[in-house]
């Protein structure tokens, strides 16, 4: 059940609309054009927000070696994901709470909730540090992580949680500011610590020769750098909503509201992540060039990732703005041009990944084994990646509605616990890296048919909720 219930939508709207603000072009414009205007920033904030990450690994691969390559790229980039994963998941419960609210124009409820998420981005970014630097060391032995790889893995996880609440900061920040259709914002932040982390990257890798201490320092500044960016953006003046330092607390209606639909989300974020931790210990079982390429792969195939992911963000604030609204209709009829943009987007960016994999590596690495190894990964998983993009979708459609709970469950069971299975049960008969990478394609075929007859079932009616 979403936390708009469908008459509170239509009274709250009017007893609470600030006609001193524009129309809404989400819930007004025309629907094509207002997903790709809110589209665009996103994907290319991720391009940039990519281009941050995968300098720290050209940088070490070119100047420090394929061993700090493939700790950075390996259990480090597991772990990380993981982390980044679940408190992204968590303020999707923000974004989607937000933009049901200004949709309706609620600017009590709208605030409550932003302060409320804010504190509770800082209070978990906290937990997150201490929680990280403890265990640290243990993670990296349970996944089998490579002993000539264990000194600089540990040492850039130590430097990372140290920073964590600027990540968790700033990804709520920037969350919310997408809720209420502001995009390009967050694009601005990502191009100005991008270049800075580069610089960073450089500096300290480079020419002060620090290593892999050097990208860690660098990541963690420039995260710094972009909480307080966003932070700031939020504290200015707008006609619903304004972020108060001193009215920062706990709400306990708004966060309620928020994690009932956060938890299901990072609860499925989580289990994606710890089935590719579970890959990840197979992989680390195949050699250092083989874990070298494999986390190099993530660095690549993520621009492919970053149009299907900002696609999927942007349905859900357009789902949860014009379900605020209680413009159904609308609602429904944008989750299908969604689709057909989505699969444009990847199928044309999947091909251009397939034909340029040999010189995509060469930025990575010199080392030719590597390279090999790294192209027929690429050109055996990429022809089947048009299948998740139904999942990702239909999942944030349904976030979006507030509905999370069936979507997390098909998610978890769908491909997670199937590729868990996979791995204990048919890679120990066929050890090698194409039966891991087998195990994508069939997750994604059986969770895409999930979902399509979920969404068909349930996803909100236009007879259901008054235009």
């Amino acid at each position: 059940m979403t936390f708009l219930k469908k008459q509170s939508i239509k009274q709250t709207a009017s007893k609470t609309a600030d006609h001193s603000v524009s129309n809404n072009q989400i819930t007004e414009g025309v629907i094509w054009k207002q997903l790709l205007i809110f589209f665009f920033p996103i994907v290319i904030g991720t391009f940039f927000q990519q281009i941050y990450n995968t300098a720290d690994s050209i940088v070490v691969g070119r100047f420090v070696g394929k061993e700090a390559l493939a700790a950075v790229g390996g259990s480090v980039n597991q772990i990380v994901n993981l982390v980044v994963e679940v408190f992204v998941g968590l303020t999707s419960g923000a974004s989607v709470i937000v933009a049901q609210f200004y949709g309706a124009k609620d600017k009590k409820n709208l605030n409550k909730t932003l302060h409320t998420s804010y504190a509770f981005g800082i209070v978990t970014g906290f937990v997150v540090a201490v929680v990280g630097l403890l265990v640290t060391n243990t993670v990296l032995e349970l996944m089998k992580t490579p002993q000539e790889l264990m000194a600089d893995s540990r040492l850039y996880l130590h430097i990372y949680f140290c920073g964590m609440i600027f990540n968790i900061i700033y990804n709520m920040g920037a969350s919310i500011l997408r809720a209420v259709g502001d995009s390009r914002r967050p694009l601005y932040v990502l191009m100005v610590t991008c270049g800075l982390n580069i610089v960073l990257d450089i500096l300290l890798v480079v020419i002060f020769r620090l290593g892999v201490m050097g990208v860690a320092i660098a990541t963690v500044s420039c995260q710094g750098i972009s909480s307080i960016l966003v932070t700031a953006m939020l504290m200015k003046e707008h006609p619903l909503f304004q972020l108060k330092l001193r009215e920062i607390r706990f709400y306990r209606v708004s966060l309620n509201s928020v994690l009932r639909i956060g938890i299901p989300a990072a609860l499925e974020a989580t289990m994606y992540t710890i089935a590719n931790l579970i890959i990840q210990v197979f992989v680390n079982e195949l050699g250092t060039d083989t874990v070298a390429a494999w986390g190099t792969f993530a660095k690549i195939d993520a621009v492919y990732w970053m149009v299907v992911n900002a696609f999927g963000i942007s349905i859900t604030t357009f789902v949860g703005q014009n379900y605020g609204a209680g413009k159904v209709k609308r609602m429904r009829k944008s989750v299908g041009i969604c689709l057909g943009m989505s699969y444009a987007g990847a199928i044309l960016v999947s091909g251009a990944l397939y034909a340029l994999a040999g010189p995509l590596y060469r930025l990575f690495t010199t080392d030719e084994n590597v390279v090999r190894i790294g192209v027929d990964m690429m050109h055996f998983l990429l022809p089947s990646y048009f299948m998740y993009v139904v999942i990702g979708i239909l999942s944030g459609a349904l976030r979006g509605a507030g509905r999370v709970l069936v979507p997390m469950l098909l998610t978890c069971g769908g491909v997670c616990l199937i590729r868990i299975v996979w791995m204990f049960g048919v890679f120990p008969g066929h050890p090698g890296i194409n039966t891991i990478m087998l195990s994508y394609p069939v997750s994604w075929g059986i969770t895409a048919v999930l979902f399509i007859i979920y969404y068909f079932r349930k996803f909100p009616k236009v007879k259901n909720v008054q235009e």
